[in-house]
């Protein structure tokens, strides 16, 4: 079967970034705007007041000490905390759509392609901004793409999901040339005002192109195997969607955002993913030792670390096991691509790493590569 390697990657970052400091100073304004207009109930003991929120606080709890956002404005807003995106004509790119192009371009000219040369797009994100025509459609039509291209969506672990799928369709040559792109719009579905996880995401988008190993044009990853699984859990959950009309859920509700329960979620993913990673080393016939780089879902630091540690037998060293979380904050399914497209190229050939992204689901996706 046809050997399938990733030949180029990009990454589209907003021009907004949001400092941990800006972000508190605004959910604090909010929190206590919050608290004077319910002050009497909080005085009666029927609502607890919201609490202020820290820099300390946010960095102590994830690491992340920033993030990129499409619109800054609308999240610092008090009276509004979250973005404000107008709504495009029906005949204008969509927002998606419009990053993914950028991403996909840097993609294409690191493999040295063109956009008629892909005949698959995979658009693998935790949202799409429409139910359909797809957006990976859209993608297609804006790049000039040939073949035939999809949206799926496996929250956090999208982006492994999708190399999975366009490298077995390139292994049977259902297609011969793909583009995985995840643009992630987190800044829309996080609930700001909530102090528990108002800081935990950002937006971005990444791209990769895989193709054929013997087509390539220069350095590439050689993608040796992949592997998913899932299992199921409320315990990270949005339940925003198209039946909310029709269950007359219209009003703005705390459920129709992004939730977790956090330590449930730490107890119970850190397992699932390391003994994931181990088993897919050890039935590849791979070792710990024969691996120079981890590049994980960036969702906490400290969630990583322990990853990092319990995969190789030993605190990661020094680029071992790179974050970008505090700079770009949870990217959802992108997290793992960004950490791959800026620490990959000092990797000389025969190296090995692990791409893995895990989350809703749970899943959790692993893919190993070799610098060639």
């Amino acid at each position: 079967m046809t050997q399938p390697a990733i030949t180029g990657h990009g990454v589209f970052t907003p021009d907004q970034s949001i400092s941990n400091d800006e972000l508190v100073a605004a959910f604090n304004a909010y929190a206590d705007r919050w608290n004077a207009d319910h002050a009497s109930r909080i005085a009666a003991g029927e609502v607890e007041p919201l609490t202020h929120s820290s820099s300390d606080f946010i960095f102590s709890a994830s690491g992340i000490e920033s993030r990129f956002v499409l619109d800054k404005e609308g999240v610092l807003d008090p009276d509004r905390m979250c973005p404000r995106l107008p709504a495009r004509p029906d005949e204008s790119p969509g927002i998606m759509a419009e990053m993914a192009v950028d991403a996909c371009t840097k993609a294409l000219e690191m493999a040295g392609r063109e956009g008629a040369e892909i005949d698959l797009v995979i658009c693998a994100a935790s949202n799409h901004e429409r139910a359909y025509p797809a957006i990976a459609i859209e993608i297609q039509r804006l790049l000039d793409c040939g073949g035939f291209a999809f949206d799926m969506n496996v929250a956090c672990s999208s982006a492994t999901f999708g190399i999975q799928a366009a490298a077995d369709m390139i292994r049977a040559g259902s297609a011969r040339r793909a583009l995985v792109v995840n643009p992630e719009i987190c800044s829309g579905h996080l609930e700001w005002r909530d102090r528990d996880c108002h800081f935990i995401f950002g937006d971005v988008c990444t791209a990769v192109v895989i193709e054929p190993a013997e087509e390539a044009q220069g350095d590439h990853w050689l993608i040796h195997s992949t592997r998913c699984a899932t299992q199921f859990s409320n315990n990270i959950r949005n339940n925003a969607g198209f039946l909310r009309r029709a269950h007359d859920q219209m009003e703005d509700r705390r459920d129709m955002q992004f939730m977790q329960n956090g330590r449930k979620v730490f107890k119970e993913v850190l397992p699932l993913v390391s003994s994931h990673i181990l088993g897919h080393l050890s039935d590849h016939g791979w070792q710990a030792d024969d691996l120079r780089r981890l590049w994980l879902h960036q969702a906490n630091k400290t969630m990583n670390d322990f990853i990092g540690k319990k995969v190789l037998g030993r605190v990661p060293e020094a680029g071992e096991q790179p974050n970008i979380l505090q700079d770009y904050a949870n990217t959802s399914s992108a997290g793992s691509i960004i950490a791959f497209s800026k620490h990959s190229e000092d990797m000389a050939k025969g190296d090995r790493g692990v791409i893995c992204s895990f989350g809703a689901g749970y899943s959790v996706g692993s893919v190993l590569v070799e610098r060639a």
